[in-house]
């Protein structure tokens, strides 16, 4: 599971706990703060949690900065996660800083939980319809960003995408891990999802196969479709499948969560996301939620399929996005 739940002595209450960290993956500190923030709430928000009651920050120094970048780089981590802390409608009243090697940057999230707060990632049904909240490909539009002041890597992926694209794609990634899942945690409930879990360093098939082989029901994950931002398939084969993106084997940091919803509620949950998701800047141009594939009977394993229908996210504010959301058309559906 994303957490740990204990039972308390009073009340039928419950614990939830649970942690997480990583090292510096995007230039600016304040989002850095932020995504790290995010990471560690969507564990709370896998199992439909909305409210926690408390978190603590994890902080790492690099004793390789200068007093000069510590002062200026360590304030700007630490208010980017009080900021997303405070969005999700909690605080950090506290945490552990300490010398190290590497800056790494995380905390810990608990609350104290009924029965009716929370989701057990364990109840799938075959029939059920698989959904995800954000796009893939945030390992990909980094690096590529990263691979902008280096023209050996550079010269692999500039016949398949423009610098302009890149810079978009790796602002989309960005602010897609500094969303909070809070949103599609409160829908689970209000669309009766039957399990849940949040897409992070394993990729969207390393933690579908997690989640299938909690289910109590003999079931199995079928992946149709995947949700990508714009350029970053083609980044992925320009470099030779090194990131096995296409295969679901890419890790995300902060990614979205993968929700088993009733068939009858997918469609509703998604048109949900997509408007809630507007009306705060958005998980992309495409909308807030993707319905990527299906539940049957089988042996608690996932899978994708051999050829996946791709969906190009294009990143917010981009032309593509701005043609999608100027468009008088119909929406296409959100599968």
């Amino acid at each position: 599971m994303d957490c740990c739940v204990i039972p308390l002595r009073h009340g039928g209450l419950s614990l939830v706990q649970t942690t997480d960290f990583f090292y510096p993956l995007v230039e600016d500190p304040y989002m850095m703060g932020r995504i790290a923030c995010a990471n560690v709430l969507s564990d709370l928000y896998a199992m439909g949690i909305t409210e926690c009651d408390n978190m603590l920050m994890l902080l790492s120094v690099s004793q390789k900065m200068n007093d000069k970048d510590r002062e200026r780089v360590m304030p700007l981590i630490i208010q980017g996660f009080r900021d997303a802390a405070e969005e999700g409608g909690t605080s950090v009243t506290g945490g552990q800083t300490v010398i190290n090697p590497w800056i790494i940057v995380g905390g810990v999230a608990s609350v104290v939980c009924q029965p009716n707060e929370f989701i057990m990632p364990d109840g799938a049904v075959p029939g059920d319809v698989l959904v995800l909240t954000k796009p893939l490909g945030t390992q990909v539009a980094v690096n590529a960003h990263q691979w902008l002041d280096q023209p050996e890597r550079w010269n692999k992926i500039k016949l398949v995408v423009t610098k302009e694209e890149v810079k978009e794609a790796y602002q989309e990634a960005m602010f897609s891990m500094a969303t909070l899942n809070r949103t599609a945690a409160s829908l689970m409930h209000k669309f009766q999802a039957h399990a849940a879990t949040d897409v992070t360093g394993f990729g969207l098939l390393g933690h579908a196969n997690s989640l299938a082989a909690q289910q109590q029901n003999e079931v199995a994950f079928v992946i149709h479709n995947l949700p990508i931002i714009a350029k970053m398939t083609a980044i992925s084969k320009a470099c030779g499948n090194a990131f096995n993106l296409v295969q679901g084997n890419s890790a995300e940091t902060s990614g979205g969560l993968l929700v088993c919803l009733p068939r009858e509620q997918a469609a509703k949950f998604c048109s949900e996301m997509k408007s809630q998701s507007s009306g705060g800047g958005g998980q992309g141009a495409a909308g807030g939620a993707w319905i990527i594939g299906i539940v049957e009977k089988g042996d608690r394993r996932a899978r994708i399929i051999d050829k996946p229908r791709i969906i190009e996210v294009p990143p917010r504010g981009s032309q593509a996005a701005n043609q999608d959301n100027s468009s008088t058309s119909p929406a296409p559906g959100p599968n």
